[in-house]
């Protein structure tokens, strides 16, 4: 009888260990109940050795087969009888609820008395913390919790803009109406601004891509600028009509003439071929950096703009905090980020490569081309200058819409 039983429980463990992967919960207990009431006297203790499977848990699966209620659970789709299985500590700790929502509590980060008032809320934090104060939960149980009461992990959402302006929805009006009338009169409409600076070199580059197993590309550890190669400087030029962007790779700084002079190539390159019957051309620009309306050096040079070619520079800027709506941001500036997301940018010449070969698939095609010129910061612009200049500006916010003539004709 000894020999036979340990032949048996090793042809039980055979079984199991073939079977365990395909089975749940009630079926794993309702197969150690067939197999133990097979094997008759000393089943159960024969299964439970061979499996490890509890023999409590074995004998209410011959409980659940003499009564039928293996054939309702099965009906019913459940694992468990109604009201089975360990209790979760909510229910078992009423109290416990109210001592995690006193801890999340958003409101509870100004309150002086709140333990993890200037801490992460990490599950982790929060379960030692409700262990301090008599709880036995651990962090799984905190995130599964946190869930139940309809808590989720958030991250920071861009949402505030500052204090609006009066005017703003009247600016996006006009800047709509001139964009609408320039396009009826074959005319540019282009937006234009200055990307985000980027570090150049083996630096880490946020995002994701595909590589083979185990061949993710190695970048330094700090993002020390004296490790790299200086910085890119992306200014760029969306066609409105074209859907077409054109950028200027800087190697030094951002300032009004690097602008001007990124307009002025793309209209060489590009604008006169596609618009050769235009008389002026409109420019949409945000309130900052350098093409701000305040900046002096931005007007002369357009002016310059204006003098060589015989265009009518017509600025329209967004109001102040409204620079997320300028159409180069996300129809240009967020699909060359994409491209290039998760790939060092190693050189100023990758970082010209990867804006040219940005696309999508409503067409749009991008040209690049590295500017190795030095511009000098803070060029001053005599009033004699300014007074020279001849600027038209608009009725409905001067100081935003504004006409640059030639001042001679061609």
């Amino acid at each position: 009888m000894v020999y036979r039983r340990v032949i048996d429980e090793r042809e039980v463990a055979e079984k199991f260990e073939a079977l365990a992967p395909f089975l749940d919960e009630a079926g794993r207990r309702m197969w150690a109940a067939t197999e133990a009431h097979t094997l008759g006297r000393g089943g159960v203790a024969a299964v439970q050795r061979a499996t490890g499977i509890a023999k409590s848990t074995i004998y209410r699966g011959l409980s659940d087969l003499d009564s039928g209620a293996a054939e309702l659970l099965a009906y019913e789709g459940r694992l468990r009888r109604e009201g089975g299985g360990r209790k979760s500590l909510a229910d078992n700790d009423p109290s416990f609820l109210g001592a995690l929502d006193r801890l999340i509590d958003p409101q509870t980060r100004g309150d002086p008395g709140s333990p993890l008032r200037w801490t992460s809320k990490s599950t982790e934090k929060l379960a030692n913390e409700l262990r301090n104060q008599g709880f036995s939960v651990s962090a799984d149980t905190v995130g599964r919790m946190l869930r139940r009461v309809g808590y989720s992990l958030q991250s920071n959402r861009k949402r505030l803009e500052g204090t609006s302006h009066a005017d703003r929805d009247g600016q996006f009006e006009k800047i709509a109406q001139l964009s609408r009338s320039m396009r009826r009169q074959r005319a540019p409409v282009i937006s234009v601004d200055t990307k985000k600076k980027e570090l150049v070199g083996r630096f880490s580059n946020s995002g994701r891509e595909w590589r083979p197993k185990d061949a993710a590309e190695s970048v330094n550890v700090h993002d020390f600028p004296s490790l790299g190669d200086g910085k890119a400087v992306p200014y760029g030029i969306y066609d409105v009509g074209r859907n077409e962007g054109f950028v200027s790779v800087g190697i030094d700084k951002d300032t009004a003439e690097f602008a001007v002079r990124t307009i002025r190539r793309w209209w060489k390159r590009l604008g006169r071929r596609h618009y050769p019957e235009a008389r002026s051309i409109l420019i949409t620009a945000d309130c900052g950096g350098s093409n701000s309306p305040r900046c002096r050096l931005w007007k002369a040079e357009l002016q310059k703009f204006a003098d060589d070619t015989g265009l009518r520079v017509r600025v329209s800027h967004y109001p102040p905090g409204t620079s997320k709506w300028n159409k180069i941001e996300h129809r240009l500036f967020s699909q060359i980020t994409t491209n290039w997301r998760g790939r060092p940018l190693t050189s100023h010449q990758v970082v010209v490569d990867l804006i040219g070969a940005t696309t999508t698939n409503t067409g749009l095609k991008v040209y690049a081309y590295l500017d190795e010129r030095v511009y000098r910061k803070g060029r001053q612009v005599t009033d004699q200058e300014i007074d020279s200049l001849r600027i038209k500006r608009d009725e409905f916010h001067g100081e935003w819409n504004y006409i640059v003539l030639p001042r001679r004709k061609r």
